[in-house]
């Protein structure tokens, strides 16, 4: 049964700190692979300035470069938007994985907006990697107040597959400051010139 780490995101552009997360997954949850879901649209943010999807599939290719972290557009073949919807058609497409939801601190302090943010935590454990000045703030999002009796110990993460859900998990990890939206800033050109060199997406 392989394990599997899910990490969601408009990848607008993917950058090397969505890879050195998933590399940290890898290690501290024993994972076979991270998939990195690239979404077709997130619901809470603004389509303007989305570029167009099979962009981002080649920008998350071509940062991802490891073996065991899968660049993939599969909602768009699922059809689903939203992650709830997401994780019950991936358990219902693939019953021989576990999965494990992995995301940043910043999205767990928003975590609370998400659609039946309670029945992801009930369908999967949550794995938060949160660089050290940001684990007190991820300890004091609003959705904590819900998750916080589910918190599981830092040392024993690997054993997240045998966890009586709903479970989540805050892990420290090194500070990568990369951020898409400082790449969109400093380059506003990045997804023309993919485009360009990938004319069929």
């Amino acid at each position: 049964m392989a394990r599997i780490g899910l990490i969601g995101g408009s990848f607008n552009p993917a950058h090397q700190g969505h890879r050195h997360i998933s590399i940290e997954a890898l290690r501290r949850l024993a994972l076979d692979e991270v998939w990195w879901l690239v979404s077709p649209q997130n619901p809470l943010k603004d389509k303007s300035g989305m570029a167009p999807l099979a962009v981002r599939m080649e920008s998350a290719r071509s940062v991802a470069r490891h073996p065991r972290i899968r660049p993939t557009d599969i909602e768009a073949a699922l059809g689903t938007t939203y992650t709830v919807d997401t994780i019950a058609a991936l358990r219902r497409t693939f019953p021989q994985h576990r999965f494990i939801w992995i995301m940043g601190a910043d999205n767990l302090l928003q975590f609370s907006r998400w659609k039946r943010w309670r029945d992801i935590a009930r369908e999967v454990p949550i794995a938060v990697m949160a660089r050290g000045d940001y684990i007190g703030r991820a300890r004091r999002a609003p959705a904590m107040a819900w998750l916080r009796r589910h918190i599981r110990g830092e040392a024993r993460a690997k054993l997240w597959a045998e966890w009586e859900l709903p479970a989540i998990v805050i892990l420290s990890i090194p500070l990568d400051p990369t951020s898409a939206t400082a790449i969109r800033t400093r380059d506003p050109g990045w997804a023309s010139r993919i485009g360009a060199t990938n004319p069929k997406g």
